[in-house]
């Protein structure tokens, strides 16, 4: 049965999508509230995470255990690590790595979990297909493409950290959570597509950047969700 869960890590990324939904039930688990019903006659259950990696891949076991989703859309906001992605932008992810992962003393790669035998989670190609075309569409003003996200527990302000993602992980935009729910879905799984409004260029500037352009980006993603569910098929 086709029920797509849709996690955001802060209220402003899902606000925008609850408030268009169908809502049958409010769930409370883990200090979270799921929020279950239809959107553009999809079933969903629509989420706030919170930030992190850890909130994130808790939220990810909630959704496969307790509603049994067949699908994962996360959605927010990140810095870019591209040139080609600029503040407004969007990223859709071809895969996700954790940038704070390193048993590179073990001979393992930086960013590879130990014991898994991959570096980089895929994201479901079809879902990635999908929200590009749907950003397309719905954004027709957006620069949009796909690329690899990295995530770790820090926010990415300083240029020097910027540079070392960018040689070492070839990541193309940097947050908090993509990776965690990545690897969540992949265990279970979920076929999974990450969506990353750029809302600062990750380097010194990122303070000042990030609170003028989080809302505008929370806003062009829900409007490519709201597009693109109608074309999963279960």
């Amino acid at each position: 049965m086709l029920k797509i869960g849709i996690i955001g890590a802060m209220e402003l990324e899902v606000e925008e999508l609850k408030k268009e939904m169908a809502l049958s039930a409010v769930v409370k688990k883990a200090r979270m509230d799921f929020f279950e019903g239809t959107l553009n006659g999809v079933s969903v259950v629509i989420v706030r995470c919170g930030i992190g990696k850890v909130n994130a891949a808790l939220c990810l076991q909630i959704l496969a255990d307790e509603f049994k989703i067949s699908h994962v859309i996360n959605t927010g906001v990140a810095g870019s690590l591209n040139a080609r992605l600029d503040i407004g932008d969007i990223l859709v992810s071809k895969d996700a790595i954790h940038h704070d992962m390193d048993a590179t003393v073990f001979g393992y790669q930086a960013g590879e979990v130990p014991q898994m035998g991959l570096q980089a989670f895929e994201a479901d190609a079809a879902l990635t297909s999908l929200a590009l075309e749907a950003c397309r569409k719905v954004n027709p003003d957006i620069h949009v493409m796909s690329g690899r996200v990295v995530s770790g527990d820090q926010f990415i302000s300083n240029r020097e950290v910027k540079n070392r993602l960018i040689s070492q992980f070839q990541g193309d935009c940097v947050e908090m959570e993509g990776a965690a729910i990545a690897h969540g879905a992949y265990l279970n799984s979920i076929p999974f597509v990450i969506i990353r409004a750029i809302s600062d260029k990750a380097d010194d500037s990122a303070e000042m950047d990030y609170p003028t352009f989080e809302a505008a980006a929370a806003r062009h993603s829900a409007a490519l969700v709201k597009e693109m569910i109608q074309g999963i098929l279960p």
